[in-house]
């Protein structure tokens, strides 16, 4: 994504500010549901509809075990206790650290944070319209105090998707700083 490796640095020094750091991986398996190459006919940013509801289409992305799937080199992955991979299931994508597409399948996020004693979240990475965006909402709907940082964050903002998002996390309670 464009500019996402600008946020890296700044990603590793909010780390150490925290006693719980989570990091979400997308990892799809090769022929994934969400990618384009999927779907005859299909182009990237196309949207279909899925026993979910509606999908947008993406290229092919974090395909598992690739280079494209792994963290950014500079990174400092190590400083999590734990990683979240999410989209490693064919037939459903995943943007939100809590829970599945269908937003009923959970990813055991919530119980982890619950059994550590954590309140409220601090949330940055890619993309802001997307993965932040659906995870910061389900987190606030779940009753966690949820905080996204925009300026550690890079979004896609796919025909106006920034702004939705930015609007629907207000809408929930998400504090944009």
């Amino acid at each position: 994504m464009e500019g996402g490796d600008q946020i890296v640095s700044g990603i590793n020094a909010l780390m150490s500010e925290f006693s719980s750091v989570v990091l979400t991986q997308d990892w799809h398996p090769a022929g994934h549901s969400s990618f384009a190459s999927s779907h005859s006919g299909k182009a990237p940013f196309d949207m279909t509809e899925m026993p979910y509801g509606p999908q947008v289409l993406w290229p092919d992305h974090c395909v598992q075990g690739s280079s494209g799937a792994l963290f950014h080199e500079d990174l400092n992955a190590d400083a999590a206790q734990m990683i979240i991979r999410k989209g490693f299931r064919p037939g459903i994508d995943s943007y939100s650290a809590f829970f599945e597409n269908d937003h009923v399948t959970p990813t055991g996020l919530e119980g982890y944070l619950q059994t550590r004693g954590v309140k409220s979240l601090t949330m940055v990475g890619l993309a802001t319209d997307f993965c932040v965006n659906f995870s910061a909402v389900d987190g606030a709907k779940l009753g966690f105090g949820v905080t996204v940082l925009q300026d550690l964050c890079r979004a896609i903002d796919l025909d106006g998707s920034l702004q939705t998002s930015q609007e629907g996390m207000r809408a929930v309670g998400v504090e944009l700083q």
